[in-house]
């Protein structure tokens, strides 16, 4: 519904005008979302953006030029606006995403903060925040989350304790 959309993503959809717009609108929220993700210790890296755009080329098969113009455009409102527009952004995405297509954003999520090499705690709560937004599965959330251990810096941080 119109009353559902966010300013942010009419702004990413209307930059997408060839696609259907069910397609542009479920990309603009992906994008956000994964975003959001990157804006968790408030900077999205050139590094995390490239992350973030091949992520939408792989998963959603756009154009690296429409990927580059999605990403720039949820990039400066996430720097303008986070979060305020945050929850209703993810929230608007979960409507009209699958269960499928959520879980792709959340393993996009966790891609683009381990860019650097390391998921801080920052990054952490940002995460399990989205996830809890999406109403991804626990199960599903500490299967992606397993698959980035090393990369989670609570994990580093105890390892020195371990051999101690």
């Amino acid at each position: 519904t119109a009353e559902a959309e966010t300013a942010t993503v009419r702004k990413i959809v209307a930059r997408l005008e060839a696609l259907p717009p069910d397609r542009a609108r479920l990309l603009a929220g992906a994008a956000y979302v994964v975003t959001r993700a990157a804006n968790a210790d408030l900077d999205v890296s050139d590094e995390e953006a490239v992350v973030i755009e091949q992520a939408l080329v792989e998963k959603t098969g756009i154009s690296e030029a429409e990927a580059v113009i999605v990403v720039e455009v949820a990039r400066q409102q996430a720097r303008l606006f986070g979060s305020t527009e945050d929850f209703l952004v993810t929230r608007e995405f979960k409507r009209v995403a699958t269960p499928e297509q959520r879980l792709g954003v959340m393993r996009a999520c966790f891609l683009v903060t381990a860019a650097n090499d390391e998921i801080d705690s920052a990054e952490s709560a940002v995460l399990n925040q989205i996830a809890t937004e999406l109403e991804i599965d626990p199960a599903d959330f500490d299967t992606i989350r397993s698959e980035h251990r090393e990369q989670l810096s609570v994990i580093r941080a105890m390892r020195p304790v371990q051999r101690g």
